[in-house]
């Protein structure tokens, strides 16, 4: 399977046409259609569905569409790192995590780093910790953010300095804006906007005295941005971590912590004997220098 003929396949996957496809390719779409049909041949699957109107992916080429993104993004990334001389600093740095200020910390490093190296470049990835976790596995990322409920035994990593708060984001005109403080029985009947992060958190529900399946959950979010959108048409309360919307310009919008001395702690961690480039490797050091005590 070379690389050559996964690129093929997801201009196909990408375009949903070969001859779209082939264009966009730069070769002819009869080579394009016979290098995907040896791919099924090798793979011994179909991956497309063909009909006259428009292409699909199989559960089988649904699939392989991930796994050959992984492979490529792995290979581009090894790639790069190989591409600089051996006293020049330069390549990319891949840095995968939930939302959280803390990322300030390491973009303030990474800002730095930059001054200093222009050809040292920072890939900044979203995602809840399972999402995270796969693909720092996989030698995609070079660095993970986990908050503290994440298992981080099997890694190196570095406590930062940082502690978030949980709370709860609502309209500014709710009644619940007028507290200082969220306690558990202001919850118990509200439409309640979670994420993934928050639903395998142990405190919370400790803090609560219930499940969240005794909960009224009208929705759950991966990326807070869109829950304050939800909050903000008024669906329901959202429940997630300070400092990451900015109530204080988002002037429909404010937030107010639990009545809890629970503190959220973060981790910035690596694979164990990591091979990283020369710019992950300084940007490592810079960590190390800055906040490992």
């Amino acid at each position: 399977m070379e690389i050559r003929v996964l690129k093929y396949f997801l201009a196909v996957a990408r375009e949903m046409s070969i001859s779209a496809a082939a264009d966009t390719l730069h070769i002819t779409q009869p080579t394009l259609s016979r290098q995907i049909m040896d791919l099924e041949k090798e793979l011994g699957a179909q991956l497309i569905v063909r009909s006259s109107k428009r292409l699909s992916l199989t559960p089988d080429g649904m699939r392989l569409k991930k796994r050959a993104e992984e492979i490529i993004s792995l290979a581009d990334k090894t790639a790069a790192e190989f591409s600089s001389g051996v006293s020049h600093i330069g390549g990319d740095v891949y840095i995968g995590g939930g939302e959280t200020d803390a990322m300030r910390m390491l973009v303030r490093i990474a800002a730095q780093l930059h001054d200093e190296h222009s050809d040292v470049h920072f890939h900044i990835y979203s995602g809840d910790s399972d999402d995270i976790t796969d693909k720092l596995d996989k030698g995609i990322f070079d660095f993970g953010v986990f908050v503290e409920s994440a298992d981080v035994r099997k890694y190196e990593y570095i406590r930062l300095p940082s502690v978030d708060k949980w709370g709860i984001l609502m309209r500014a005109d709710s009644p619940l804006a007028a507290k200082a403080y969220i306690e558990p029985e202001d919850l118990r009947s509200l439409p309640l906007i979670v994420s993934r992060q928050s639903l395998t958190s142990r405190d919370i529900p400790k803090w609560l005295g219930r499940d969240f399946d005794d909960l009224n959950v009208v929705a759950t979010y991966n990326l807070l941005y869109n829950a304050s959108l939800m909050a903000d048409e008024g669906l329901g309360y959202v429940l997630c971590l300070d400092k990451i919307i900015r109530t204080n310009e988002e002037k429909t919008l404010t937030f107010r912590p639990l009545k809890s001395d629970m503190e959220v702690h973060l981790d910035i961690v690596w694979k164990k004997h990591q091979v990283f480039s020369k710019a992950a490797e300084l940007f490592l050091q810079r960590l190390r220098e800055k906040y490992e005590k």
